[in-house]
């Protein structure tokens, strides 16, 4: 299930990892049928190889689809290495996303790191912090998990 609202012109996402709902082909087609301009991958190659999803960067870029792979463990938050590669995945984002583009962000279960990520471009764009959490947890109230994920969605 694909959870999108309207941020910086375009429309950011957030969604399970394909594959952990259903089918992956089902989930990809679905994927593929939302037209995002951007996926970024907020897990871990393990558990992209565990859900049948090894495949997905090269699934998305053959059908035309940009993707980025930003590699968080399950409750946790970016390392200081893994920062540096979200902050290419941010700036493409938000270009799409004020490109009035799709941008679709999925961890595991579309939640604590997926939310993470999407607060944190939310943020960048220009929306306060507090309002741009309750329009986010609106959609999806799982979205940000921990402490250190709210943390780290802020520091922008």
């Amino acid at each position: 299930m694909i959870h999108a609202l309207p941020v910086a012109g375009g429309i950011l996402a957030i969604a399970p990892l394909p594959g952990g709902s259903g089918t992956y082909e089902a989930d990809l087609l679905h994927l593929h049928d939302w037209r995002p301009a951007l996926v970024i991958s907020m897990t871990t190659l393990a558990e992209m190889t565990a859900s049948g999803a090894a495949d997905l960067g090269a699934d998305l870029q053959d059908s035309g689809t940009r993707w980025a792979h930003v590699p968080v463990e399950d409750y946790g938050v970016p390392s200081p290495e893994v920062t540096d590669i979200w902050e290419g995945a941010a700036q493409a984002a938000l270009l799409a996303l004020q490109g009035g583009g799709r941008v679709l962000i999925h961890c595991r279960g579309g939640c604590g790191r997926s939310g993470m990520a999407a607060l944190r471009l939310m943020i960048e764009s220009g929306e306060e912090a507090g309002a741009a959490l309750s329009r986010l947890r609106a959609l999806r109230p799982c979205a940000v998990e921990t402490e250190a994920q709210m943390a780290w969605a802020q520091q922008v």
